[in-house]
């Protein structure tokens, strides 16, 4: 009989292509993926390390699935167990094994010293030649995203050094996956039925420049050579472009995506603050005008471009001066997507001893200010679609309303942006792009009617 995992996933979407490729090890090695916990006779917690509140949530996860199952086996996987192995080992006995992210290959050793409850942390070093495969089994992997989407994780751990980021302690340097490996795994998922391709990395700007695979130039972006090579492949699909560091945008990129529509004039670009003194601070080098700049560049190749970024408050050292910047470029910035976070204080970072950190009272408020401000800002971003008709990318059908599904458009990114809600007398095939009225603007989601298959 088959031993059987159950995986609880946390985290970024890179944490999720990292269970996908556990669960994929896993069944090439004789286990069976449990739908929930109670049939499993391993539960793997895949965790999140990057900030405080992230770590709580994994480390409450193995405490409550070690409350409910006494006699089931809990292995903690992930950033939190690479980050802390040491530590949660003698710690945190409710884990019966600890696995880092650093060779995902090696989770059957896992799995099996969790089954013998060997309270003891395996965690391979980090490779820093760069060539261990953090893609291994990617081309069957189970895929953990609604249907029609995959997140494809093009680069590995990260050179920019914020020093807010605990990122290249709990992954390591920049590694680059070759143009080739991508565009075979791309291919692969296009085969399978997945309409939209999410290239992810910690910055996309960054990729190729470590000079990985033999074929790099070390030093130089090489997002528009991958880009070109998978406009070449055929068919209906998205291309999405996640996370780029907005300090050395690819600017080239700009006209592949003018001659193809399917990479998406989606923009994800983690300004963080508009400061100058903060930026410099977070061994950032922008300021508000050469980001104003970048804006206005992206806006003049792509006037339907969609721009989502991050801002983070709190940081050591911001006064209500610096805020009032933020808020300033906010507001001319006119973003279409805005997450904010507060400052995570995290050791072994640059940041951890910096002077001047604004209280958590201070720095939640600055928070909800900013969110305040952006909502009728993504409002009116919003509104501009209302009468357009758009490929909706079908996701989900809506219980108990008939005709009614949830989905997303070319300016909605999984998970962190509204949804457009869809209405068809006919039924939808989940996965699948249809192109649909948007008809009103329900807060930040979308209303649509459908009208014709892609």
């Amino acid at each position: 009989m088959k031993r059987r995992f159950y995986l609880d996933p946390h985290g970024c979407a890179k944490n999720q292509v990292d269970g996908e490729v556990i669960m994929s090890v896993l069944e090439h090695a004789g286990w069976e993926s449990s739908a929930d916990s109670d049939t499993a006779d391993l539960i793997i917690v895949n965790s999140c390390g990057f900030i405080e509140s992230a770590k709580k949530e994994s480390i409450e996860a193995v405490l409550s699935y070690r409350q409910l199952y006494p006699g089931k086996r809990i292995l903690l996987a992930g950033c939190l167990a690479q980050r802390y192995a040491e530590e949660l080992a003698a710690e945190l006995k409710e884990a019966d094994a600890l696995f880092g992210n650093t060779d995902l290959s090696r989770i059957t050793e896992a799995a099996d010293l969790a089954m013998a409850a060997a309270h003891t942390a395996l965690v391979p070093p980090l490779d820093p030649t760069g060539k261990t495969d953090f893609a291994r089994c990617s081309d069957d992997r189970p895929l953990l995203s609604l249907p029609g989407s995959a997140y494809v994780k093009i680069t590995e751990g990260c050179d920019n050094r914020c020093t807010y980021c605990a990122i290249p302690l709990i992954r390591g340097n920049l590694r680059s996956r070759s143009i080739d490996s991508i565009v075979a795994e791309c291919s692969g998922l296009i085969q399978r039925g997945v309409k939209e391709l999410c290239l992810i990395g910690q910055d996309l700007g960054s990729y190729g420049k470590d000079g990985a695979a033999g074929s790099f130039d070390a030093g130089h972006c090489r997002l528009s050579e991958l880009l070109a090579a998978l406009s070449e492949l055929p068919g209906n699909f998205w291309i999405r472009l996640l996370y780029i560091h907005p300090d050395h945008f690819p600017y080239n990129i700009l006209p592949l995506m003018q001659r193809d529509p399917r990479i998406l004039p989606y923009f994800d670009l983690p300004f963080q603050h508009a400061s100058a003194k903060i930026l410099r601070l977070m061994n950032r080098r922008g300021d508000s005008e050469t980001y104003f700049a970048l804006l206005a560049a992206i806006r003049d190749a792509l006037p339907e471009a969609t721009i989502r970024s991050t801002f983070l408050v709190g940081f050591p050292g911001e006064t209500d001066e610096d805020m009032e910047t933020l808020l300033n470029f906010q507001q001319k910035a006119q973003l279409d997507w805005l997450g904010v976070f507060t400052y995570s204080r995290e050791e072994n970072t640059p940041a951890y001893d910096m002077k001047g950190r604004p209280s958590k009272k201070v720095a939640e408020s600055r928070k909800q200010r900013i969110e305040a401000a952006q909502i009728p800002i993504t409002e009116a971003k919003m509104d501009r679609f209302v009468g357009k008709t758009l490929p909706v990318l079908v996701e989900e059908r809506i219980e108990n309303e008939e005709g009614l599904y949830l989905g997303r458009t070319v300016c909605q990114a999984p998970e962190v942006d509204g949804a457009t809600v869809l209405s068809s007398d006919t039924d939808l095939k989940l996965g699948s792009i249809v192109f649909a009225k948007i008809f009103s603007r329900a807060g930040f989601d979308l209303d649509a009617a459908y009208r014709h298959t892609l």
